[in-house]
């Protein structure tokens, strides 16, 4: 019961018209739009779960700041101090970042812990940026309009469900539809792939980020295609013949589908039975890496999503999305001792990635950044710190405009215009902007961003100017 790539191909085309039937997808409308999809494009959302602290990963580095910084957090710094191998917050242990637009923050500097040296040579290079400040917004919004409830916010902010979604989806848990999956779909729209199975990948299990209403997610495991139990094995049970069974029951051979969900059902198997078929063929026909990726969650995610744009040839895409996460950032206790080893996986892991991408000559096509539910206070609770808002966040990739900060980075202080409340920073980028930058770069005009990112016109400048020849 094999499928070529040819056939599934033509097959799969075929069923996601007619799932999009069963479900009334509202198709017309984006037969009004033209995303460019030449070459190939590919982005890779790495969410990190719980809340990553932006005031532990991006530190002020002009005495000044650095002293302010280190006197609100000194019970923390206690807790570094108190390491067996030492603090790696002293000044002296930080790495510098030595920006070429450190003219549009005059007098400051800023720096990175040791642990993200990794990620500090990508950016030293140019091949990686910083985003400061993002976060959710519905408006801009000041600390007085905040405080006075007189402009919206997000919902149900703080709660790590809610945010995580209100990142990913634009609203709380329980919501349709996720940004990667939208921009997805004015992609696949266009004909970028021939149908929308490769279209949307996680390495990490469901998530809404990339639900789309014509592109659905196909997962993987961190060792290729997540296979149906029993399905295309040589045996099951001790028995031959039943996987060729399971396999044509669950299809619904010979059977005459009059039920429209029990059809839909069914073609969906269809097409994950035949894509698992294609993609393991494929991965079983790959060359191995060069590039030696950590032996984490992380990095295996990471190292399967770099196979699987290797394979973009064979499956013949033009744009995709991935989604991979790692978690552990809701660091109430003990960050001292955490944050460190959580930091030293994302750069390795990132690092890696991007230099796979260099392995196969795509890294000006792959841009890799970061997201996570919200950052934290600047404020200490004892050895740990609590839930917060705006944070910092890296991109990584050969189109990026990089060695440089984008946004703006709020002083390290209590009781600022952008405090509030414990400094928990209000965003001055909008998880809007920031998806709409990559969407433009993936292909998508003003019009497809709009409609992707409905929150959008609520800010008068929808692109904060990440990639190379794009003006902010």
């Amino acid at each position: 019961m094999g499928t070529s790539r040819r056939d599934f191909l033509r097959s799969a085309a075929a069923m996601s018209l007619g799932a999009g039937a069963g479900f009334a997808f509202d198709l017309h409308r984006f037969n009004a739009y033209a995303a460019d999809v030449g070459g190939y494009k590919a982005l890779v959302c790495v969410f990190l779960f719980g809340g990553m602290d932006g005031h532990d990963t991006v530190i002020p580095y002009d005495t000044p700041s650095y002293n302010q910084y280190a006197t609100i957090r000194s019970a923390l710094f206690d807790q570094y101090a108190a390491r067996e191998i030492g603090s790696t917050r002293t000044r002296d242990q930080l790495l510098p970042l030595n920006l070429v637009n450190a003219s549009d923050f005059p007098g400051r500097q800023f720096a990175l812990p040791p642990e993200l040296q990794p990620l500090h040579r990508l950016i030293d290079q140019g091949a990686g940026a910083i985003v400061s400040n993002v976060g959710p917004l519905v408006t801009p919004l000041t600390r007085e309009e905040f405080r006075n409830e007189s402009a919206p916010r997000p919902p149900r902010l703080f709660s790590h469900n809610d945010q995580q979604s209100v990142w990913m989806a634009s609203q709380p848990e329980g919501a349709s539809f996720g940004w990667g999956g939208r921009i997805a779909d004015f992609a696949q729209a266009s004909a970028a792939n021939p149908d929308a199975t490769f279209t949307a990948i996680s390495a990490a299990g469901n998530t809404v980020f990339l639900s789309g209403e014509i592109v659905g997610q196909y997962q993987v495991g961190t060792n290729g295609p997540s296979e149906i139990k029993g399905v295309g094995n040589n045996s099951l049970y001790g028995s031959q013949a039943l996987p060729g069974l399971l396999e044509s029951h669950l299809r619904a051979e010979g059977q005459s589908l009059n039920n429209l969900l029990r059809r839909d059902f069914v073609n969906v198997v269809d097409t994950s039975i035949d894509a698992n078929s294609v993609l393991r063929e494929s991965f079983e026909n790959a060359s191995p890496f060069a590039t030696v990726f950590p032996d984490s969650r992380l990095g295996r995610q990471l190292r399967v999503v770099a196979q699987i744009i290797a394979l973009r040839g064979q499956l013949g895409v033009g744009r995709q999305v991935f989604f991979v996460s790692t978690g552990g950032f809701d660091t109430h206790s003990n960050q001292a001792v955490s944050i460190p080893n959580l930091h030293a996986n994302i750069a390795a892991s990132m690092s890696a990635f991007y230099d796979a991408t260099m392995e196969l000559g795509v890294q000006n096509d792959v841009t890799a950044f970061t997201a996570s539910d919200f950052g934290r206070a600047l404020t200490v609770n004892r050895d740990g710190t609590d839930h917060g808002w705006g944070a910092h966040h890296f991109v990584v990739g050969g189109a990026v405009a990089g060695n440089r900060m984008y946004g703006q980075f709020p002083e390290a202080a209590l009781g600022h215009s952008l405090d509030s409340g414990n400094g928990r920073l209000i965003p001055t980028t909008s998880v809007d902007q920031y998806a709409a930058t990559l969407g433009g770069w993936f292909g998508l005009n003003a019009s497809e961003q709009q409609e992707a990112l409905p929150g959008l016109v609520n800010f008068s400048n929808p692109d904060i100017g990440l990639f190379t020849g794009v003006s902010v």
